[in-house]
Formats: C-alpha cells, sequence, structure tokens
C-alpha cells in the first residue's frame, strides 16, 4: 500500500512530533507499505523517511521544480517525481495513494488535507484518512470538522472516515503509534 504522508518540512517546536514521525515511518516500513510523501530531507519529512527506509519502505518523493525545494532534496529515493507546481505535486501524491496521513504541519499540510477530504466527499473509492494527532495537534481540526458537519455542509458518513489517532510519549506507553489501515 502507498501511504501519502503530509506533514511539516520543519520540526516543530514539540519532541514528540519528530517522535510521532519517526514512529509512523517505522511502522509504514514494517507493515509492508511504502512510502509517498514532498521529498524533502528536513524536518518532520526527512524524520518519516529515515525511519521508513530504515524500516525497508520503499520511497517516492513528489517534488516541484521550485529551487528551495530542490535544495532539500532526499538523496535516497527509489523514484523522484518532479512537478511543474504545487497543483501539480498534489495532484500526483492523490494518484498515487491508497492511504493518506497527516503529521503535525502548517498551512501546505492544512491545504493538503483538505483537498483530500473534498475528494473523499465526491469520491466512491474509501481510502483510509488519518491525522496523527500529537498532544492535541489537531484537535481543533476535529472539532472544526464536526461544526461543519453540525451545519450542514458534510455528512456524518464523510466524518467516520476520518480518523484521529492520539499520539504523546507522555501516555504511559511511550508514545506507541496504533492504528490500522
Amino acid at each position: 500500500m502507498n501511504i501519502v504522508v503530509f506533514c511539516g518540512s520543519s520540526t516543530g517546536n514539540d519532541p514528540d512530533f519528530i517522535l510521532a514521525a519517526q514512529r509512523l515511518g517505522t511502522w509504514i516500513g514494517r507493515n509492508g507499505h511504502d512510502l509517498v510523501w514532498g521529498g524533502c530531507r528536513t524536518g518532520l519529512m526527512g524524520a518519516v523517511a529515515d525511519a521508513a527506509r530504515a524500516a525497508g519502505a520503499k520511497l517516492t518523493g513528489v517534488l516541484t521544480n521550485n529551487a528551495l525545494i530542490q535544495a532539500r532534496k532526499y538523496q535516497d529515493l527509489d523514484e523522484c517525481i518532479e512537478t511543474p507546481d504545487l497543483a501539480a505535486r498534489k495532484q500526483c501524491m492523490y494518484r498515487l495513494g491508497d492511504a493518506f496521513v497527516a503529521l503535525p504541519g502548517g498551512p501546505g499540510t492544512w491545504d493538503e488535507m483538505s483537498d483530500v477530504i473534498s475528494l473523499a466527499k465526491l469520491s466512491p473509492t474509501e481510502y483510509p484518512i488519518v491525522f496523527i494527532n500529537v498532544n492535541g495537534f489537531y484537535d481543533s481540526t476535529r472539532q472544526a470538522l464536526r461544526d461543519m458537519a453540525g451545519a450542514g455542509f458534510c455528512s456524518d458518513q464523510l466524518l467516520e472516515r476520518i480518523d484521529f489517532v492520539p499520539f504523546s510519549s507522555a501516555d504511559g506507553a511511550g508514545g506507541k503509534l496504533e492504528m490500522t489501515l
């Protein structure tokens, strides 16, 4: 299964963000899945890729031709797909993906996952949509989606397709990542 991961190209300010990225990458590789992501070697993007590679996953990076992005390109790619712009990059990733997972990130991560959710609303294909909710990072996103459903702008059935997986190193399990795709 190709798991598309959207996340920050920086590490953020919570050490659990990196730990969650590492655990997700390890989970992907150990479960025989492959990683599709933005192809960056920095931040959470690099952490998830390093862990996925170490656990045996194939890495497919989808990058724009932008010089800033190319300067941060992950070097140990099994496949590198270059696109002219972000719109083409997103479309390529959506075509390649069998499941979509968000780690913490900024506006780009939200944009990508928002598109995934919008496409899910229109698609008969049921692919997993997962937010790794590190220390409550995506609590407001979950509430916003509930508010949209409550106001009649999306269905409860769509919300049931979106999973929020809690993650914290302080949860007594030392930051164990448990999810099913």
